[in-house]
């Protein structure tokens, strides 16, 4: 039976679930959104009812002043949206509270994955894999070159510079939400228990982490210490802060930046960065690809990202494909 799944519409500003009237991600205030995660190229303020985890709530709520219409939704949990359709929150392994949305209606699955990846996070559940007919699954690193390193050899990369250079910093710079939460995780995870300062930008974030179980350690702000306490220790900020007048108050910061991007040689070297880490909350190519495997849809839709290498692989693998064309949708600071 053919089938052409047109219940759900990929539009430019978000996947609409027509039945329930309903949109995945907008970039526009909308009635009803489902929201898979807190990053502001997925949430926003202004929508008229906002389902997604608690945990999501919480960080739009921190991040975008906005809670009006929240409806929490847990883990496993299935919801009735109307018009015939029932939605899940699965988890993604992307950020705190990042979640895949199964869509079921007249005996079709749909999962959109939102941002995701495959590496193991103690900041959040493991994506989980799931059967369905249609992937939609977002591209941000679908090229072949982007292989990301393990993560325990760049956080050896990082400790290392700090122990070799005791009278100085090493200043990171990471995204606010996920990415500085991990690193700080990660760090701890490989034994290093001592003080890491923090830019005033990330400090109610890292609260806001911890107020959902992740201990992060001892972290003090980089205005409550003086200049050569800070020396020998980690400093992360805002990966704007890296090269501002902010960090001349610390003892000759090494710079070093925790992002996928930085397998780009050229993108560490605009942002002046002495110690690239290779560190990345998005799958991967090989990532990707075994992720359509395991979950062998029917159809992947493809977007946010290097849709055309991630088409190619599909067609060359015999796999039905398209790519989408959704707007609002950047790069972050990954």
């Amino acid at each position: 039976m053919a089938r052409d799944f047109s219940w759900i519409r990929p539009e430019p500003w978000g996947i609409h679930v027509t039945p329930a009237d309903c949109w995945i991600d907008p970039s526009r205030p909308v009635d009803r959104a489902l929201v898979t995660h807190g990053h502001a190229d997925h949430a926003r303020g202004g929508h008229g009812e906002t389902f997604a985890t608690p945990e999501t709530l919480a960080i739009m709520k921190l991040r975008y002043q906005t809670d009006e219409g929240a409806q929490a939704t847990v883990y496993g949990e299935t919801i009735s949206l109307g018009g015939g359709v029932d939605a899940t929150w699965l988890p993604a392994g992307h950020v705190l509270g990042s979640a895949q949305i199964l869509l079921e209606h007249a005996g079709e699955r749909i999962i959109v994955t939102g941002d995701y990846k495959r590496r193991p996070d103690p900041t959040c559940p493991p994506f989980q894999v799931t059967p369905c007919d249609v992937l939609i699954t977002e591209a941000t690193f679908g090229l072949p070159v982007f292989k990301h390193p393990p993560i325990e050899d760049e956080v050896a990369k990082l400790l290392k510079a700090l122990a070799d250079n005791p009278d100085r910093c090493v200043l990171v710079g990471a995204y606010a939400l996920g990415k500085a939460q991990r690193l700080i995780a990660e760090v701890r995870r490989a034994g290093h228990h001592e003080t890491i300062y923090l830019h005033g930008a990330m400090e109610r974030m890292c609260r806001l982490y911890e107020e959902f179980g992740v201990d992060l350690g001892d972290l003090k702000l980089v205005s409550e210490a003086k200049k050569d306490a800070i020396a020998g220790h980690i400093v992360v900020c805002p990966p704007s802060a890296l090269n501002d007048r902010w960090s001349r108050r610390l003892p000759e910061p090494i710079t070093a930046m925790a992002s996928g991007w930085m397998r780009v040689r050229q993108r560490a070297r605009q942002r002046m960065v002495e110690l690239p880490l290779v560190i990345s909350d998005h799958a991967d190519w090989d990532e990707l690809t075994r992720t359509v495997e395991e979950v062998n849809p029917f159809e992947t839709w493809i977007t946010h990202g290097r849709e055309e290498a991630m088409l190619r692989w599909c067609q060359l693998h015999q796999r039905r494909a398209k790519a989408l064309a959704l707007v609002g949708y950047e790069d972050e600071d990954d």
